[in-house]
């Protein structure tokens, strides 16, 4: 059985939703992702809902404060046995603080950060091998599947494209905004001995062997 409580962090093309995946299909992690909760929360037109939908209506970012209740409420309705998979949340010095409270209130360990390391080069070429079917939605990328833009969708016969966002020079453009984002939040967690960096450049069976080993160890800190 898992020992930790998880946070995933990575740079786009980390990988991060394939292992959020693995994590929640092979060894049962609670994946608690704040986008999926704010929507939840708009469906049922509760307090925090109606509040986080008149900044998503805007275009805005939903507050930290909002987002903090959000989590801390659905944090509260985790039973002692459920491990969880934190997603897109902590993005923030304030937010990991404020995490770190709410574990503290309900008697829960600190979690592990793990850092998927990917250098900006691999995430230049991964991202900017995606293609898009916009018939079924399905994405390929050219160096795994051998398909380019022209091609056609093998699952429903679209023609293959590139997305704008997975040109190069776009690419690089969010590296620079999410280590900008990210550099304080992962010293955060490296100073308080949470941190744990896995080169997320290995084959994808290794990184899940490695997420494995580190999900069942036991503390860091």
């Amino acid at each position: 059985m898992a020992q930790h409580d998880l946070i995933l962090l990575g740079p786009p093309g980390a990988g991060k939703g394939t292992h959020a995946e693995y994590l929640k299909t092979d060894m049962n992690y609670m994946h608690l992702s704040t986008g999926d909760l704010l929507r939840v929360a708009v469906a049922a037109q509760n307090n925090l809902g109606k509040q986080a939908q008149t900044y998503m209506e805007a275009g805005e970012l939903v507050p930290d404060d909002l987002v903090i209740d959000l989590v801390a409420e659905r944090m509260e309705q985790l039973g002692s046995d459920e491990y969880y998979l934190l997603d897109g949340f902590p993005r923030t010095i304030v937010q990991a603080e404020a995490l770190a409270e709410i574990l503290e209130g309900i008697g829960r360990e600190q979690p592990l950060v793990i850092n998927l390391a990917v250098s900006d080069a691999e995430v230049v070429r991964r991202l900017s091998g995606r293609r898009m079917c916009p018939g079924c939605g399905t994405i390929y990328n050219v160096h795994r599947d051998g398909l380019d833009i022209g091609d056609n969708c093998p699952q429903c016969g679209g023609e293959l494209y590139q997305r704008s966002d997975d040109q190069p020079e776009a690419i690089r453009n969010r590296l620079e905004v999410y280590k900008q984002d990210s550099a304080l939040l992962i010293e955060y967690y490296r100073q308080r001995g949470q941190l744990v960096t896995v080169d997320a450049e290995q084959g994808q069976e290794e990184v899940s062997a490695e997420l494995a080993q580190l999900a069942r160890r036991g503390r860091l800190y």
